[in-house]
């Protein structure tokens, strides 16, 4: 391939009310406001000297607009928009100056039906990492990943490690060695993207990096504080599989964010994938309360890059959607 990705890189959601999503976002659990407008919300984490990496759009109805890639340079954008083009898979311009901060970009509906984009260049602003005096909430660092719903897994991990030079750190099988999700990376640790069985395409969650498990754990106390407890959804605990510290909540549109710490390093190149079966119960938590019945059945809905609308989801292709565990 003659492009190279090189980390995920932003979000565009839609929500409803941006004042108590500021409210949520900003004072809760830390995010830097680099700018907003009456129709949108530009965030970043305080280790982050990109304008953004989460952008959240007043609409209607909440949806997943974007899920973005930064690529190596203009010509790797070039090179990706031809390898689209060439599947007659309908990739669309976005020209600079279309979208605040962001150079040119092009987005895709990618196998699964996941709204992508791609682009090389965002402005930059001052990056806060020893701005500690500012430091509040959860003290969310960056962006790490993105995990989504899709009816076939094996179709979507095929796509991204054969056709976009993805590289797999672990994935869970069914019984009959069936995937039933993947953990894909392009940058150095657990993941960029993660796909599991169910209805799709869907956005699963968003997950942002903390400095520190005692931030995670603050988090919890503030967003008690301040009225959010009922928003905290599964967590805190400790996954088997990447053996990260999470905590999930849900915003006051219902999108997942993972607030995440505690993954590994994947770059050696004789890194060999990890293999969980769905059946093992440290696999989704290594220690901590199981997850909750809507962990795996809700999920945001994506938008179709052309028109705007929601995209049809679809039943997964196999027929587990959740494990059972016997103690």
């Amino acid at each position: 391939m003659a492009f190279s990705i090189i980390r995920c890189a932003r979000a565009v959601l839609h929500v409803t009310d941006l004042n108590a999503s500021r409210d949520f976002y900003e004072r809760a659990l830390g995010f830097v406001v680099t700018e907003a407008d009456d129709m949108h919300l530009y965030l970043r984490g305080l280790e982050e000297y990109h304008h953004h990496s989460l952008v959240l759009k007043k609409a209607k109805q909440p949806g997943v607009e974007a899920i973005s890639y930064k690529v190596y340079s203009e010509a790797d954008l070039e090179e990706l928009y031809q390898f689209f083009a060439g599947k007659q898979m309908n990739p669309k311009w976005v020209e600079a100056g279309e979208q605040r901060a962001v150079g040119r970009a092009f987005r895709v509906q990618d196998v699964s039906g996941l709204p992508l984009e791609f682009f090389a260049n965002m402005e930059t602003v001052e990056r806060l990492l020893q701005r500690y005096d500012v430091y509040r909430g959860a003290r969310v660092q960056r962006i790490d990943h993105f995990n989504c719903a899709v009816t076939d897994v094996q179709k979507a991990y095929d796509f991204y490690v054969n056709e976009l030079g993805f590289a797999c750190s672990e994935y869970t099988e069914t019984e009959d060695k069936k995937l039933w999700a993947a953990w894909l990376h392009r940058k150095q640790n657990v993941h960029d993207v993660a796909f599991m069985n169910g209805k799709g395409p869907r956005l699963h969650h968003i997950g942002f990096w903390l400095s520190d498990q005692l931030s995670l754990i603050y988090a919890c106390d503030v967003l008690a504080a301040m009225g959010y407890a009922s928003s905290i959804e599964r967590g805190p605990g400790r996954h088997g599989l990447s053996n990260a510290f999470f905590l999930y909540l849900r915003d006051p549109d219902g999108h997942r964010i993972e607030l995440y710490n505690g993954d590994y390093l994947t770059s050696d190149p004789d890194f060999k994938p990890i293999r969980w079966d769905i059946n093992d119960p440290r696999r989704q938590t290594f220690w901590g309360h199981q997850a909750p019945d809507s962990w795996f059945e809700e999920a945001s809905i994506v938008l179709d890059v052309h028109s705007g609308k929601p995209v049809e989801v679809g039943e997964p292709a196999l027929e587990q959607m959740k494990p059972t565990f016997i103690i």
